[in-house]
């Protein structure tokens, strides 16, 4: 009797444990519940809605008839949008590359400074963020325009005749674009520039290596991993970006984030603004994915140089 008493505590005593192992596993759960809600809630969910909808037809007044369809993405082969996205990723592209080429001195230079200064630095660049984008957008606007501070200054000095155009085309939408993601060019680069080991640049110094070698053989490799973070986080916002081109790029200037706009705003085509959207989707992911390849690959690109 005593021996199955005590069978029957131990019995217990382990099912005790178990019920708690199992609450304690609810722990984690719970913890991740707020964010699995508000993932399924504001990006599952309306992506869900965004894909359904472009497989339906639009309506005669501009709603959306529920009658399943392919037309919508058959229409994307028309020559006319592929003209708009080659111009999207023409504008894309030079935005990237203007930001490089002027965010890589700056980051070098902010990098190599003095610990005060650099603070001073790196405050600059992230001063702007605290105002609205779209106020610095007009602000550019009164900058740039017939009549503005830069083509009257440069008349006064003598060095154009006539005013340029740097408003309502391509220009002024490279320089909104360009201003505006400066700064996420600029933090990656400063991250990897830093964490360069001047001992590497030392060496290769003694060895009698010039400056542009050091730069191309040591320097170059070992930040491209800022440098491809830096251009994949202008380059993907580049394409959303709507509002630069509509105010700065006249109506002259038609990118895919405009023509988005107006399927859905204007034209109120929103089965067709829909796919679209998910054309732009698929291209930012397939651009994630190219740089999650090359992050997992950071080991390989020391040797692009060598």
């Amino acid at each position: 009797m005593e021996e199955q008493a005590a069978l029957a505590q131990e019995r217990e005593l382990a099912a005790g444990a178990a019920g708690k192992r199992k609450r304690r596993d609810w722990g984690p759960l719970w913890t991740l519940s707020p964010v699995f809600f508000w993932m399924i809630c504001f990006v599952a969910a309306p992506l869900a809605i965004i894909v359904l909808v472009s497989f339906f037809t639009r309506g005669l007044y501009g709603g959306i008839d529920y009658l399943f369809t392919l037309e919508n993405y058959v229409r994307m082969f028309n020559p006319l949008y592929f003209k708009i996205l080659g111009s999207s990723l023409s504008v894309s592209f030079f935005t990237t590359l203007f930001c490089l080429l002027l965010g890589y001195p700056f980051a070098y230079f902010v990098a190599r400074a003095p610990q005060k200064i650099r603070s001073i630095l790196l405050m600059l660049i992230i001063i702007p963020f605290w105002s609205n984008s779209l106020v610095r957008t007009y602000a550019w606007i009164v900058l740039l325009r017939t009549e503005g501070i830069i083509n009257t200054v440069l008349i006064q000095l003598g060095l154009i005749t006539e005013p340029l155009k740097l408003l309502y085309n391509e220009t002024g939408v490279l320089i909104g674009m360009v201003y505006t993601l400066f700064p996420f060019m600029v933090l990656p680069l400063y991250t990897s520039i830093e964490k360069l080991n001047p001992s590497l640049l030392e060496a290769a110094s003694d060895l009698g290596a010039v400056a542009w070698k050091r730069f191309v053989r040591i320097t170059l490799p070992l930040t491209m991993p800022g440098i491809v973070a830096g251009s994949i986080l202008v380059f993907i916002p580049t394409l959303g970006y709507f509002f630069i081109p509509d105010l700065m790029g006249g109506s002259k200037t038609m990118l895919i984030s405009n023509l988005i706009k107006n399927q859905f705003l204007t034209a109120r085509d929103w089965p067709f603004g829909s796919a679209l959207s998910i054309l732009l989707i698929l291209l930012t992911l397939v651009l994630i994915g190219f740089y999650m390849r090359l992050a997992r690959s950071q080991s390989d690109m020391e040797v692009f140089g060598a």
